[in-house]
């Protein structure tokens, strides 16, 4: 007689093939991790705010201890979320992800985005609770809680947004997940493979035996180009701090900032150590991580270095600085009295003012003094 068939209810169990080689797992579980709260975080935005969103996650373990997290994204925000501890799948955004996903049932859905891609999908996703927001049947946005009330708002209110609101993109995303926020960091992880691909690169290129390396990154989001420095300001920017003993530096970027790279080292020479910039994104984070302290504009650059626990100055001027948590690693560079600013604008009417306010003496400072204090830290 045939033992009736029963379906496993551990989490790692897919119904493909068994969890371990030799195991039966319909007969034998080696684990047992229960399914618990079933979570599916819904998160297509720019690959900034994919990182920032990674703040939530032990917020949301602190809710439902025992859960499986599962968290759809675009296929080049995706590497961001490999060896994560907190997330147990990561799907991409592709029609064969959604037919998978509309034909299972969730207990919680959050859907971080304010768009009606994202709404949509929300809305179809079988779920007895959906957080965040969604699209009623006109295709308009809108919250889906009384928590997610506040970020909505602030999305249709620039005096609310630019000028009121003191809260963090990460405190604003917990608030409207109903979740306790305790300022946690970001859940960026490398592998061990990635630590030491980075220790052999400091040693390679003599940036281990540098007292402090400073790294550039010196592009952004090609939607909002006003949100990088000059190539005459990194340029003088290099050759100042280049003259200090004891400090290397380097330039940041990904593939859309190799032109721009090359024309800066043309300039300085060797002053400055150009990584690549063409060899992914989990490459491009070990370049991020060589560094101690990185110079950035409010880019996903800056977000990868603050989640890489990185001393981070990042100035600003069309995007919105009180969203922005350093973590007391840092320094944030305002422009002072500039009155259309933030904006957000992708195009400036004024002349990209916000770009020559920049005080790169008060950058040159701010290093030196970070230079000055990390030198006298002993090792360990």
């Amino acid at each position: 007689m045939t033992t009736p068939l029963t379906i496993p209810s551990c989490k790692h169990f897919t119904g493909y093939k068994p969890c371990f080689p030799g195991v039966n797992c319909l007969e034998q579980c080696r684990e047992d991790v229960p399914v618990g709260t079933r979570i599916l975080i819904v998160n297509l935005d720019a690959m900034g705010n994919v990182l920032v969103t990674t703040s939530i996650l032990p917020a949301i373990k602190r809710k439902y201890p025992q859960s499986t997290i599962s968290w759809i994204t675009l296929k080049n925000a995706a590497p961001l979320l490999k060896h994560n501890p907190l997330i147990d799948r990561v799907w991409l955004w592709e029609p064969e992800s959604w037919l998978i996903l509309n034909r299972m049932t969730f207990d919680v859905v959050l859907n971080v985005d304010k768009s009606q891609r994202s709404g949509a999908f929300t809305m179809g996703v079988t779920a007895p609770v959906k957080l965040g927001f969604g699209i009623n049947g006109n295709g308009t946005i809108i919250p889906l809680n009384p928590e997610a009330e506040e970020n909505y708002r602030l999305g249709l209110d620039d005096h609310l947004k630019f000028k009121v609101n003191t809260k963090t993109v990460a405190q604003l995303q917990c608030e409207q997940f109903a979740l306790e926020y305790r300022r946690d960091p970001y859940v960026l992880v490398l592998s061990k493979e990635e630590q030491e691909f980075c220790a052999a690169y400091r040693a390679e290129h003599g940036l281990d035996c540098a007292e402090l390396v400073v790294g550039f990154n010196t592009g952004c989001s090609e939607l909002y180009p006003n949100k990088k420095l000059t190539i005459d300001q990194h340029v003088a920017l290099i050759e100042r701090l280049s003259a200090v003993p004891g400090i290397r530096l380097v330039l940041l970027g990904g593939p859309e900032d190799t032109v721009r790279n090359a024309e800066i080292e043309r300039r300085v020479g060797k002053k400055v150590l150009n990584t690549p910039t063409t060899d992914g994104v989990r490459k491009g984070l070990c370049s991020i991580n060589v560094a101690d302290l990185v110079i950035s504009g409010d880019s996903f650059g800056m977000h990868a270095a603050i989640g890489l626990g990185k001393h981070v100055l990042v100035w600003f001027g069309l995007s919105t600085w009180t969203e922005i948590d350093l973590f007391e690693r840092g320094a944030k560079f305002i422009p002072e009295g500039l009155f259309c600013a933030p904006c957000w604008k992708r195009a400036c009417p004024y002349g990209l003012e916000c770009i020559s306010m920049v005080d790169l003496d008060g950058m040159v400072r701010h290093v030196l003094t970070f230079h000055d204090a990390h030198r006298s830290t002993p090792a360990g």
